[in-house]
């Protein structure tokens, strides 16, 4: 690879979380030292953030009503508007040239103009957003608990599912598998893919209420918080605790190299993986006292992290927490606006159907093994079955003198080798089946234990 990611390294005593962002912005680049920021914005606040996937633009909502569009690049404002109704969560579709905004009553599609493209009734009144982007769905869970999937290529609804746990806003997507993590009030994390009414997976991760959910880059890992005050690290592949940490965070995101930030009112820590899955504090960062922290997202393919909080928006720099080389056939930062077209075309054709999405993606193009004992339809037992009676019915007598060879004996003989060839047949099948036999009815005869005595039933 050309590039190498870095860390920060501390000599002698030094430890890492007591580094300033002060003092990391004074001796980094200077294209570097710009991306670090603080925008003030009191009045509509707080804000919620999402990032494209290439990591270049920035969509920003506020809770009153504030939207606006920015290229990090260049540092430039796209848009800005005012919708004038409550806006309570943002995420970008395929590509900056469209984003999806969770509004009061409905959820609405713009452009990268600010125009109002659709309103999508169907979804209700939504509390997140989450966007497939092979598969071309939007996910939004509503105030009822209701999971919604909706193809955006064609409109049309892809699945209409009841959770059945009450109202959460707790929802991310597993960039592996696409799989959606719901975190539900009674402590429960729940896995869901839209082709299944059930969930995939059931989990009892908290004593109280999930406040924050987050899946690795990889897919075996997952990160929950909740209000026990605990945050912990599950392997998926085990579906088993890797850590408990006793911490308290309303929100949580991994980066692409695997840092765990998490934020608690003003105070935001950020934790990486020593190996072994063992993750230990790397760095602390304190907003200004009353700053409420909602949301915090690493940008993909920088070494920065997102935060909107109650005052507005906020950047600072974490070393080692982005991808330094990155592949255009799979996300380009600096692309350009043709090849942004070509991708676009080249996705549509690739789009994945809603029946690929599930726990585990390598079973796709693979063989099903067959069964040890293939179960008979109900028309093969027939079949065989009659067969053997044709068989039990044209085997030969022999002959018998004194009159015991007359029809009515040689009829009766007969019945009774049917009626054998069809007990064994059937006796054959239930063994196969596995099915246990009626038990028997205990007789008056069997003495029974003396505490079971006063039980049985007294004869009359």
């Amino acid at each position: 690879m050309p590039t190498e990611r870095g860390y920060l390294e501390p000599e002698g005593l030094e430890k890492t979380y007591r580094f300033q962002q002060d003092s990391i912005v004074q001796e980094v680049d200077i294209l570097s030292s710009r991306k670090a920021f603080d925008m003030i914005l009191p009045l509509l606040g707080p804000y919620t953030i999402g990032y494209t996937k290439n990591g270049r633009y920035m969509l920003v909502g506020g809770r009153k009503g504030h939207l606006a569009m920015m290229d990090m690049l260049n540092m430039e404002l796209i848009k800005e508007f005012q919708v004038r109704e409550t806006v309570r969560d943002v995420a970008f579709l395929h590509n900056e040239q469209l984003f999806a905004v969770a509004q009061k009553k409905y959820a609405y599609i713009y452009d990268r103009d600010g125009k109002e493209i659709h309103c999508i009734k169907e979804h209700g009144k939504s509390l997140k957003l989450q966007f497939l982007e092979k598969h071309f769905l939007l996910a939004s869970i509503n105030s009822f608990g209701q999971l919604h999937y909706q193809d955006i290529s064609t409109g049309e609804m892809v699945a209409n599912i009841r959770t059945g746990l009450g109202r959460t806003d707790v929802m991310r997507v597993n960039p592996y598998n696409a799989v959606i993590g719901l975190g539900h009030a009674g402590g429960k994390v729940t896995m869901w893919k839209p082709t299944c009414v059930k969930p995939l997976v059931t989990m009892l991760c908290h004593h109280g209420p999930v406040t924050a959910i987050a899946f690795d880059r990889s897919g075996h890992l997952m990160a929950t918080a909740g209000v026990d005050r605990k945050i912990k690290l599950w392997d998926l592949r085990k579906y088993e605790v890797i850590n408990s940490y006793a911490a308290r965070a309303e929100s949580l995101d991994f980066s692409q190299k695997g840092l765990l930030a998490c934020s608690n009112g003003s105070q935001l820590e950020i934790f990486r993986d020593t190996g072994g899955q063992d993750y230990k504090i790397y760095m602390k960062h304190r907003m200004v006292k009353g700053y409420q922290v909602g949301t915090v997202l690493f940008r993909p393919y920088e070494d920065i992290l997102g935060i909107g909080h109650s005052m507005g928006l906020s950047s600072i720099l974490v070393p080692g927490s982005g991808e330094p080389n990155f592949d255009t056939f799979v996300e380009n930062p600096i692309e350009t606006s043709k090849q942004r077209r070509e991708k676009e075309v080249q996705s549509l054709l690739s789009k994945l159907q809603p029946e690929t999405i599930m726990l585990n993606p390598n079973m796709i193009a693979t063989v099903r093994p067959s069964r040890k004992k293939e179960k008979k339809t109900k028309k093969e037992i027939e079949d065989e079955v009659e067969d053997v009676v044709e068989a039990a019915k044209n085997t030969e007598m022999k002959k018998k003198t004194k009159g015991r060879s007359k029809a009515s004996k040689r009829a009766k003989k007969r019945e009774e080798e049917v009626l054998k060839a069809k007990r064994q047949l059937m006796e054959q099948y239930k063994e196969s089946d596995g099915r246990p036999e009626k038990k028997q009815r205990v007789s008056d005869e069997v003495e029974l234990p003396k505490a079971l005595q006063r039980f049985a039933k007294s004869r009359q």
